[in-house]
């Protein structure tokens, strides 16, 4: 509820806005169990569809997903390059992920893993990627500087996966004008897939407290047809490549 309202006055979208202060104070609890009373079933409808509607105008916009691209590509290749014994400059807690091969499992069994985690921040990454734009590695090289200029992946979103064919000649194309080698080429011509679920109901119900104490689900409660809707995942296959193309 706290990030709707923030994101939406900062990125100027009013459909997240939500009236998070009415569905606080219908708060309940029952048998162990938090609920919604039933007066505030609209403010809870409002709140999922504004959810849906933030996700795909802001947080899965294609601007976002391009500048969220690239950054995963560098710090992919610097992962690759610090692997290979590259020295990479860093701060302490981005440096320990970049030389160290850390798993889920890693954070419940040594301490210092969460501990170095929880010190990173904006400013470690975007700090060590200004430096990274004159790195010897072009590849890490040219990513930093397609995020720091601004110059995003083109990005497109379909229902569909992308053409293969068209896909093979981007590679083509990109390759040849950066002059590539190999794999190289995929840090800047790819395919990848969004997924957007506002509602998952069998994993974390929004309960609703009806007046003869009866609790149900508010895809059920709702007399909104289209609500059941939200619970199903809906996947978007995106194509990236740069705009040098």
């Amino acid at each position: 509820m706290d990030y709707l309202n923030r994101d939406s006055f900062f990125t100027g979208v009013s459909e997240g806005v939500i009236s998070f202060d009415r569905i606080i104070k219908m708060f309940n609890v029952l048998d162990d169990n938090l609920v919604i009373e039933e007066k505030g079933i609209y403010s809870i409808e409002n709140f999922l569809i504004s959810r849906r509607l933030m996700y795909w105008q802001v947080y899965l916009h294609k601007t976002v997903i391009a500048g969220e691209m690239v950054l995963v590509k560098i710090l992919k290749r610097a992962k690759e390059l610090a692997a290979r014994g590259e020295a990479l400059f860093a701060t302490p807690a981005l440096q320990h992920f970049l030389i160290n091969d850390v798993t889920e499992a890693d954070f419940f069994s040594e301490d210092i893993h969460l501990s170095m985690f929880v010190q990173l921040d904006d400013q470690d990454i975007f700090a060590s990627i200004k430096v990274w734009r004159n790195h010897s590695d072009r590849i890490l090289a040219q990513l930093c500087k397609m995020l720091t200029n601004r110059n995003l992946y083109k990005v497109e979103i379909t229902n569909d996966a992308p053409d293969q064919n068209r896909v093979d000649v981007l590679k083509e194309n990109t390759a040849e004008f950066l002059n590539l080698i190999g794999d190289e080429v995929s840090y800047f011509v790819f395919t990848d897939v969004v997924r957007n679920r506002a509602y998952d109901a069998g994993n974390s119900n929004i309960n609703i407290l009806l007046k003869n104490n009866i609790i149900i689900d508010i895809a059920k409660a709702s007399d909104l047809s289209n609500l059941e809707s939200l619970d199903k995942t809906v996947k978007k296959h995106i194509l990236c490549y740069p705009r040098i193309i």
